[in-house]
């Protein structure tokens, strides 16, 4: 399979409303709020901050099962910043929280995933050449296990 490619392809149905076809996987609304759209679906930024946080649990949960490790339920909560940047609205930074199903104590390989798991992410690597992005790893208990920020260059 090569996916060192992919292509996409959008149309508008209305004011700001468009839909994007991902061929086999269907397709998805996306909408600005009001009052520009309708806020029929997540906009843009939305889209990108679910690329962001989706692609850092993939890849913690990648990094993991390389050391035969099971984080039991994994979710993440991701916090985007929109500010005006020179007169216009821009993405300006990601707070992403990854929480575990499980405690650390029972992943003993965490250390060496949370080392490394960063590095798989596409998708977050590629954005933080624009956008900071921190990251924090929770435990079943509310512990923080791992924490990182990167500085927009």
């Amino acid at each position: 399979m090569d996916d060192s490619q992919f292509t996409l392809s959008l149309k508008r149905i209305e004011n700001f409303l468009f839909q994007i076809d991902f061929g086999a996987f269907g397709n998805v609304l996306t909408d600005e709020p009001e009052p520009l759209g309708g806020g029929e679906g997540p906009n843009p930024s939305a889209m990108l901050a679910a690329a962001v946080a989706n692609c850092l649990s993939a890849s913690l949960l990648f990094a993991l099962r390389k050391h035969k490790e099971e984080p039991g339920e994994l979710s993440a909560t991701i916090t985007g910043k929109v500010e005006r940047v020179e007169g216009f609205r821009r993405v300006t930074g990601f707070a992403v929280q990854i929480r575990l199903g499980v405690t650390q104590a029972s992943l003993p390989g965490l250390g060496k995933a949370v080392d490394v798991f960063e590095n798989y992410c596409t998708v977050t690597q590629s954005v933080r050449h624009g956008i900071p992005v921190s990251v924090e790893i929770v435990d079943s208990a509310g512990v923080s296990v791992y924490s990182s920020t990167t500085v927009q260059e």
